[in-house]
């Protein structure tokens, strides 16, 4: 018995790096190729895990001799996941490029403006812990928002 060979390790690494790099993209096709490859990388470096040898089938082989089926499983159970993802993104990127002509994320305008109000609204100096209010050393200052509120119901 033998372990994974070096080819089968530098398989592994490549397509999860690559699978992870455009994931990293804007294009919901790059995306898409990059689930596609990092699902891939992944069932292999599990069927990498496991033994190999006869079937394994009662009877076949004796019991050393054959490979674990637990890997091959859990490869088929990922494989059905990632088609079941694949497929979402592709209808994704379909919806995307039939409604806007371009398969590409764009930022969220809202997303910006919550940035925009947390910046706003952030208190210079934070307390760290240590002394809180009422001079108790194990309470620690509320956090501004709930400060705001406070203020709020009392006027």
């Amino acid at each position: 018995m033998t372990g994974p060979t070096l080819v089968l390790v530098l398989a592994v690494g490549v397509l999860v790096a690559t699978g992870v790099t455009l994931l990293l993209e804007r294009s919901l096709t790059r995306i898409l190729l990059g689930v596609i490859l990092l699902g891939n990388g992944v069932n292999l470096l599990i069927l990498l895990g496991g033994r190999s040898g006869a079937a394994p089938l009662v009877g076949t082989a004796p019991t050393d001799d054959m490979s674990d089926a637990l890997p091959q499983a859990m490869v088929l159970t990922a494989v059905v996941i990632t088609f079941g993802l694949t497929a979402f993104l592709l209808a994704v990127a379909y919806r995307s490029w039939y409604t806007s002509g371009d398969d590409e994320v764009q930022d969220d305008l809202e997303d910006r403006q919550t940035v925009r109000l947390a910046e706003r609204n952030e208190v210079a100096t934070a307390d760290l812990g240590g002394d809180g209010p009422d001079g108790d050393p194990e309470q620690v200052d509320p956090e501004p928002a709930r400060r705001r509120l406070r203020r709020n119901e009392e006027s």
